[in-house]
């Protein structure tokens, strides 16, 4: 899939209902709505998920364009919704301070507002692998900079050619999807993860 075939636009000028379709009803981006890294340790398992919708449509803003905020980016294939991508200052998602991969073998200032993470993706049943990641990564790298960060992080996993891994697990990304994006290496800190940045 060429860029050109999709249109990616900030979240705050997306509709409620274009979200709803990408989250669908069923499985882990139903159940999540994009909250795990919102609440730190196990509080995300408090919270129904009736609730975790509700706090997804506040902070995307859906419906607002004057919004000044918006948590992620919506892409749009002929109109269609059909993925989600979420990226915020790196201190808006609370999980990321109790984590050991985003800081180990560095030292990174936690409360540093102008590193920007980007930390889930979601893309709609029946559009996957059609390079809608990579495209959302591409511009998320452009939605970042824009806004002033002053760089951007993923926290994608490592695949193998051959080797399934389950699309719940690749929430946050496959290695590639950051490469291909512009984005760096710089730290490995599980045999599973890595941390990748873009320097603005």
């Amino acid at each position: 899939m060429s860029r050109s075939d999709l249109t990616i636009r900030p979240a705050n000028e997306a509709s409620w209902d274009d979200l709803r379709r990408i989250f669908g009803t069923r499985g882990d981006p139903a159940r999540c709505q994009c909250q795990w890294f919102q609440f730190p340790g196990h509080e995300w398992r408090t919270v129904p998920p009736e609730e975790r919708s509700a706090r997804l449509r506040e902070q995307a803003a859906c419906g607002h364009p004057e919004s000044p905020t918006t948590s992620g980016i919506v892409a749009y294939l002929d109109g269609e919704p059909v993925g989600w991508c979420a990226i915020a200052p790196r201190t808006v998602s609370v999980r990321l301070r109790g984590m050991r991969v985003p800081w180990q073998g560095r030292t990174e200032n936690k409360d540093d507002a102008g590193v920007w993470a980007l930390t889930c993706f979601v893309v709609r049943t029946g559009y996957r692998r059609q390079g809608i990641s990579g495209a959302l990564a591409r511009a998320a790298v452009d939605f970042a900079r824009d806004r002033g960060a002053r760089a951007l992080e993923g926290y994608p996993m490592a695949t193998e050619p051959g080797v399934e891994i389950t699309w719940g697990e690749l929430f946050v990304g496959s290695r590639s999807v950051f490469e291909e994006a512009g984005f760096e290496q710089v730290s490995h800190p599980t045999p599973r993860r890595y941390v990748m940045r873009v320097e603005f």
